[in-house]
């Protein structure tokens, strides 16, 4: 069934895989951000975004949508400016739902983060069960837009990824692949702590999954791959992929934790010393099939690199 979908933020990493993907679904697609993307069909039909920070009135961009696809929002994790980050990534969402009661918009789906259940770091497998424990301005800022959603009359589905990883990502997973294109050993071989990624295709199928399904209707799914990946396997896989062989050094991970300590970056350390395990099972038991393991999506970021010096 083809439909018309709105989806925000469409210039951003997820919305510009995304946006294709759905066209090539044969849906129709309005794109709206604040520039346009060359990523795009010439299918799509572009809009002018305003900065969610302001109010503005969402009506214009919801003529005759089926669904909506909210990816856009202040990425930024720190406390820095929590007031902008409550407005862009909240409040902006109440004019959201009011306008899409209006529209009669047939779904909501709504981008929130696997960090609303968690902080970076848990000893046992996360899911939706637990109760919510935010740590971050940004993340409690996400988990109050989906009380709003949650109070709306809009029907909707909520999905919590965590980390997305692929060929143009940002922030975190960019320094990642910095780090294994360096054309010297890494000291990380001993670091077996376990975290769940997800596959910018396996987020796009996810959504796909979500448009008109049932049995994703008015509900709240965490995503992730299928399995956790080692700190040690995640540089090993990239580097795989870029036709290298690991070369990873097996230091001890309390030498690892200390260095960091010392150049200032403890909080790398827990993103690379700890667990942080999601259980996506309960999408998966929607019906929701992940296209790539963890292992052959690293692959293929260190392939779209090219070959490197050994």
């Amino acid at each position: 069934m083809t439909l018309r979908i709105l989806v925000t933020g469409a210039s951003g990493f997820v919305g510009s895989a995304l946006v294709p993907a759905l066209v090539r679904g044969g849906h129709r697609v309005r794109a709206a951000s604040r520039k346009q993307s060359d990523c795009w069909p010439a299918e799509a039909e572009w809009v002018h975004l305003w900065d969610l920070s302001s109010p503005a009135d969402w009506s214009p961009l919801l003529i005759d949508v089926d669904v909506v696809i909210h990816l856009a929002g202040m990425a930024h994790r720190t406390d820095f400016d929590t007031d902008k980050i409550d407005r862009v990534n909240r409040a902006a969402i109440a004019g959201l739902v009011v306008a899409c009661e209006q529209h009669t918009v047939k779904r909501l789906i709504l981008m929130s983060s696997a960090g609303v259940q968690s902080g970076l770091a848990s000893r046992a497998a996360v899911s939706e069960l637990d109760p919510p424990a935010p740590v971050t301005a940004y993340d409690r800022a996400k988990l109050a837009a989906e009380g709003i959603v949650l109070a709306g009359r809009v029907p909707y589905t909520i999905l919590r990824p965590v980390v997305v990883y692929g060929r143009d990502a940002k922030a975190n997973v960019a320094q990642l692949i910095r780090l294994a294109r360096l054309p010297v050993p890494l000291p990380f071989g001993s670091l077996k702590s376990r975290r769940s990624l997800l596959a910018i295709e396996n987020l796009i199928s996810a959504i796909a999954k979500c448009l008109d399904d049932e049995q994703t209707l008015n509900e709240t799914f965490l995503v992730a791959d299928p399995e956790p990946i080692s700190i040690s396997s995640m540089f090993a896989q990239i580097r795989c992929g870029l036709g290298r062989r690991p070369s990873l050094l097996p230091i001890p991970p309390v030498l690892v934790r200390e260095a960091l300590q010392i150049v200032g970056r403890s909080d790398l350390w827990t993103r690379l010393g700890q667990d942080f395990v999601v259980d996506a099972s309960k999408l998966q038991k929607a019906g929701w099939c992940p296209l790539v393991s963890t292992e052959d999506g690293l692959r293929m970021i260190g392939a779209s690199y090219g070959p490197r010096s050994r």
